[in-house]
């Protein structure tokens, strides 16, 4: 499986657009390469250069297997017709939260699971709920690293 944006590629600057510096919007993204008896999908945007630890950008799950991609600009909505749904970031918001470094080059990973299962949680998760609902169910994982620093 394969994650990938038309906005970026891999290891390259994510444009400001998508951060705090700029609309602070998500950045569309397309996968492929499904693997057979893929239920849905989870998503989690995480940067592990933050001062504080891994901070959180963005979690999303119970993305259906007939979606290969997301456009830009994802609400932040708790949960989408479709039955997607959102988790909470690390700024305590749901949906998308743009990288917003204190200082310094951050890494920003797009992971993209495809999993075996639906998974019976609310919107709202946080990533660690996430990670534990789908141990067990995860058939293919695919990521996306772009880097951000902000020009003062």
């Amino acid at each position: 499986m394969k994650i990938t944006s038309s906005a970026f590629t891999e290891g390259n600057v994510i444009p400001a657009k998508y951060t705090c510096d700029g609309q602070n919007v998500s950045p569309p993204l397309e996968w492929h390469d499904v693997p057979a008896g893929t239920k849905t999908f989870a998503l989690i945007s995480d940067d592990p250069d933050a001062p504080v630890g891994t901070w959180v950008h963005w979690v999303a799950f119970n993305i259906p297997s007939n979606v290969t991609k997301l456009a830009e600009n994802v609400k932040p909505e708790q949960e989408f017709t479709n039955g997607m749904r959102q988790g909470i970031n690390d700024g305590r918001k749901i949906g998308y939260g743009g990288p917003c470094p204190p200082g310094g080059t951050h890494r920003y990973y797009f992971k993209l699971y495809a999993l075996d299962t639906t998974m019976e949680m609310r919107p709202g998760a946080t990533k660690a709920q996430v990670l534990s609902a789908m141990k067990g169910h995860v058939l293919a994982e695919a990521q996306l690293m772009g880097k951000y620093s902000r020009q003062r």
